[in-house]
């Protein structure tokens, strides 16, 4: 049922220039955020020359800061596309920390775009990563991209935007399930969207949540590229159309908690960098830290 209550973002600000140091102006896209256990923030991002070329985005920038709002210092990049292990392009990597060391989640689609692959390179130190020696994680369609992994209970849930069949449909968010990370469940659905197609459509980045004892499902780009929509659920896997409470001027959003304040990001193609904005839910109170 919908809601009157509205998540809101503030004004955001630019907090990274990739194309600083180089000789024209640089993009980052989809990326992801991560705190290390020296209290160290990392991100890592697709990131490319201007103008875009996403079927040419074949390396990971690396960037760190003492805090989110920066100031932020160009690294070197950490992954580039290895053509001998399948890959065509490195998109949309996702960061966690668990088990003792670091977990990148990213699509590295692959000659059949019905089929793309969902790989995986893990690290200790955030540093030096390594594929998965076992290749990908699963493959599926249409172009399926933008992993988000989160812990729910006993389990963890890999959400990534697709479409309802492989080979087209409508665009939609899926999930599967993990107890290892490693290995993973068949897909299921968390939301369905009434758009269709194949490629580019408006259920990228999916990001979830939880706050107030309710699950925030934050995906786009809604209606324009620079916009990202917010859907309350009860259920973690269960969103629909009517569930939306919240609408942000953001691209390829994904949300930071840090010092029991939550943060949204956006950047993307023609965007200048990366962009920072303070976000708040209804009802706010104390939350925990879910970045690392």
């Amino acid at each position: 049922m919908a809601t009157r209550e509205v998540v809101k973002a503030g004004v955001f600000a630019r907090v990274y220039d990739p194309g600083i140091g180089e000789s024209e102006p640089w993009y980052i896209n989809d990326h992801t955020v991560v705190r290390d256990h020296s209290e160290r923030w990392h991100l890592f991002g697709i990131t490319h020359k201007e103008p875009a070329d996403p079927f040419d985005e074949i390396e990971f920038a690396h960037a760190t800061a003492p805090e989110p709002h920066g100031p932020w210092t160009k690294r070197r990049s950490v992954l580039t596309v290895d053509r001998e292990y399948g890959e065509t392009h490195l998109w949309a990597p996702h960061v966690i920390a668990a088990r003792g060391r670091y977990f990148m989640f990213y699509a590295g689609g692959g000659a059949d775009r019905t089929a793309a692959a969902m790989n995986l390179a893990t690290s200790t130190d955030l540093l030096h990563w390594t594929r998965s020696p076992a290749g990908p994680l699963f493959r599926d369609g249409y172009d399926a991209r933008d992993p988000m992994v989160l812990r729910v209970g006993e389990k963890w849930i890999m959400y990534y935007c697709a479409t309802s069949a492989p080979t087209g449909g409508h665009h939609v968010v899926a999930y599967r399930t993990s107890t290892d990370l490693l290995h993973w469940s068949e897909r299921r659905i968390a939301y369905t969207d009434p758009t269709s197609g194949t490629e580019a459509g408006n259920t990228e980045s999916p990001f979830v949540v939880p706050h107030g004892g309710s699950w925030y499902l934050f995906i786009g780009p809604r209606p324009h590229y620079v916009g990202t929509d917010v859907f309350r659920s009860d259920n973690p896997v269960s969103f629909r159309i009517g569930d939306k409470v919240g609408h942000v001027a953001a691209h390829a959003a994904e949300l930071i908690a840090d010092k029991g304040r939550w943060w949204i990001t956006s950047a993307g193609w023609a965007q200048g960098g990366v962009h920072l904005a303070p976000l708040t839910f209804p009802n706010p109170r104390t939350i925990s830290d879910v970045s690392r």
